[in-house]
């Protein structure tokens, strides 16, 4: 049938990528957050109908998440679910302790990554962080949530992963604010 062909490629990609998530994690989350922060940020750049993407940004979101967006929470996750087991332990600490921290680091990363200086780096952080943090905790707690309480184990990373595209997304809408402002 027709219609089976795209079912197909569907199943057989997902199964790939939990064949390889299951034997190389680390690799996985690394090159699937390069692609997403990526992916996220040129369709951001597409929408607002800009005719020349600016690809130092889009390669800063890409190197960000193969640097930082995957490795970083992935060895978050698997430190933090060692100490801690009730799902609210673990959602709070990651709320309360992780985000904060490990949004500073983007925000500065994105902009190192992007060719500015330390100083122009950290000034853009004091822009931008709050806001950003503060929408973090606002609309993606629930999210979190969901995932930590009634995700099966295996499906998570798949679902952080929808929420990074959408958050890479936003997160260029913030930085664009910002840069263009100035």
């Amino acid at each position: 049938m027709a219609l089976s062909k795209p079912t197909d490629i569907i199943f057989n990609f997902t199964s790939m990528y939990f064949q390889y998530l299951y034997s190389d994690p680390v690799k996985t989350k690394a090159i699937t957050s390069c692609i997403l922060n990526g992916l996220g940020n040129y369709v951001y750049q597409k929408a607002r109908g800009i005719k020349y993407i600016n690809e130092d940004r889009l390669i800063a979101f890409g190197l960000f998440g193969l640097f930082f967006g995957g490795p970083v929470p992935h060895y978050f996750h698997l430190y933090i679910r060692s100490l801690v087991k009730h799902p609210l332990a673990v959602l709070l600490t990651e709320r309360l302790i992780f985000t904060p921290c490990f949004q500073a680091l983007a925000l500065y990363m994105l902009a190192r990554f992007e060719g500015k200086s330390d100083k122009a780096s950290k000034e853009q952080l004091k822009k931008l962080y709050w806001p950003v943090l503060i929408a973090n905790l606002k609309y993606l707690t629930l999210l979190h949530y969901i995932n930590v309480k009634y995700v099966p184990a295996m499906l998570r990373t798949l679902l952080l992963d929808m929420i990074n595209f959408l958050w890479s997304i936003y997160l260029t809408n913030q930085y664009d604010k910002v840069t263009t402002s100035t």
